[in-house]
């Protein structure tokens, strides 16, 4: 690895070899290098001239924006920690955020502000968007040629708190340092994060999935193409209008996209690589992009918290799409069961891992953070991931579950996925997720929740039938529940527990 660097002094270089190139993208709006160098001048100024110092913090809850990007920088710049937060929170825990974060100032826009409504209180509130909350960031950012004081980054400082998605209760602040994220984006080159990157970004900033292809192409010197919000034809309209290279999709966002009846007519061939994350993500799936969108299918698997990570290049191992693939380099994983005693190659465990990725910890919550580590004979750390999974002979590692969304019924682990696969072959099912009920009889049994093909009626008893001939005895489902969608969070992971509490008060 070279020397770290720090992303924001990247950007500077980038701004001084190619003053000129396009940095960001922003529908009919764009910044070259030189502009957005100077924008995020001109915030770390003002952020110093409003008292913030080194290892402060800000936080920031809006829609994907060129001010949206320049703060952040901005920030990193002055040595400002940054605490990115969902639009999507409710205002109880959004409001739990921003105090927990310590943040000196709020960024909003007009959009996330009306959502929040009381619960958007900060010593100091910006609106990005110049709207009728707050400061104007026109009026607040420091004038045009504004230097900020200069700072030398340290490593070990916070670079950002990424808040969990508060789908197993209160979020909590995931701390990464700058060195984190040096890490990361130094890993990159590989992956074509160069300065004739172009990267589209469907999903939001606040999320942990965007800034691994956000930090890796703004270092490179590459070119950012914001979407406020995801439209399965405008990304590929963008695809094609700006000649994308790159792009992270969350698999549900694959799943619309390539249902489009007139896919085949953009031009997707200036495209090298695509990433996901964040979900399961179908094997079937998986080899329809490989077959119809141009360049190669990256999948990650890990958690924001860091540790061991995988990585599947599907268009390497297309038979190994069932899987998430093997540990990536300096990553090392490890399957324990439930006494945290190793288990045999081909076995069942708990996935735990370690990298010279992982965070500095929970923020203000030092007992979470103990307990998310699991620790070998020799005493070495590995975080615990909480999912389910099996290494098969040739080290790749495939995905069972949750531990949390195992369901026990009568004494017996019942892996929601080994259903949900089956369901999912049937010909009128979009979607399906398999989630443990109350059962006075087996202490869980399992339920699907199903979308059907938009032309398809399901009968709900027959499906039951057709999916109960097809598993095992203790896999056998208790109810089919169609429904119009499953809910998701905004990186489109399930949300079982909604499911489960919707279906609790329906009976």
């Amino acid at each position: 690895m070279p020397d770290f660097i720090s992303l924001p002094a990247l950007v500077a270089q980038t701004a001084a070899k190619a003053p000129q190139r396009i940095a960001v993208i922003d529908g009919e709006r764009q910044l070259n290098y030189a502009q957005l160098n100077e924008l995020i001048d001109r915030v770390a100024a003002s952020l110093q001239a409003h008292g913030l110092v080194p290892r402060d913090v800000i936080s920031i809850c809006a829609l994907s924006s060129i001010e949206y990007v320049a703060t952040f920088l901005g920030a990193l710049r002055a040595g400002v920690a940054v605490a990115p937060l969902a639009p999507s929170s409710t205002p109880q825990d959004f409001a739990a955020m921003v105090k927990d974060s310590g943040a000196k100032i709020l960024f909003m826009d007009a959009t996330t502000a009306a959502a929040m409504g009381e619960a958007a209180a900060a010593p100091l509130q910006v609106s990005l968007d110049d709207g009728g909350w707050g400061r104007p960031f026109s009026a607040w950012c420091a004038d045009p040629g504004s230097k900020p004081a200069p700072v030398t980054i340290d490593p070990d400082w916070v670079f950002n708190i990424i808040y969990s998605s508060g789908t197993t209760g209160t979020p909590k602040g995931i701390v990464h340092s700058h060195y984190l994220r040096w890490r990361q984006y130094g890993q990159m080159d590989p992956l074509g994060y160069g300065p004739a990157a172009v990267t589209v970004l469907s999903t939001p900033l606040y999320s942990n999935t965007t800034l691994v292809c956000f930090n890796p192409t703004m270092a490179g010197g590459g070119t950012v193409v914001l979407m406020k919000k995801f439209d399965a034809r405008g990304l590929l309209e963008l695809s094609e209008k700006h000649r994308a290279t790159h792009a992270m999709l969350v698999p549900v966002q694959y799943r619309r996209i390539m249902a489009l009846p007139d896919f085949d007519r953009f031009d997707l061939s200036s495209y090298q690589m695509k990433f996901c994350t964040s979900a399961p993500f179908a094997a079937e799936l998986k080899a329809d992009i490989l077959k119809r969108w141009p360049g190669g299918l990256t999948e990650f698997y890990g958690m924001t918290e860091g540790g061991g990570s995988c990585a599947l290049l599907a268009h390497e191992h297309p038979d190994k799409l069932h899987t998430v693939g093997q540990p990536m380099p300096d990553h090392e994983v490890r399957l324990i069961d439930e006494d945290g005693k190793p288990v045999a190659t081909g076995e069942i465990g708990e996935i735990v891992g370690r990298s010279p990725v992982v965070m500095q910890g929970y923020l203000n919550q030092p007992q979470k953070t103990a307990e998310t580590f699991w620790h070998d004979e020799n005493g070495t750390r590995f975080v615990r991931t909480g999912d389910i999974g099996r290494f098969d002979a040739d080290g790749f590692l495939t995905l069972m579950d949750r531990k949390k969304d195992m369901i026990i019924s009568g004494g017996f682990n019942i892996y929601p996925s080994d259903i949900e696969s089956v369901v999912s072959e049937h010909a009128d099912v979009v979607e399906v997720a398999v989630v443990g009920m109350p059962s006075e009889d087996w202490g869980e049994t399992p339920v699907a929740f199903v979308v059907s093909k938009p032309d398809a009626a399901i009968d709900p008893a027959a499906l039951k039938a057709w999916t109960n001939s097809r598993v095992g005895k203790t896999q056998r489902l208790a109810d089919v529940v169609v429904v119009d969608a499953l809910p998701r969070s905004a990186i489109g992971k399930v949300l079982k527990r909604e499911l489960r509490d919707q279906h609790v008060k329906a009976l």
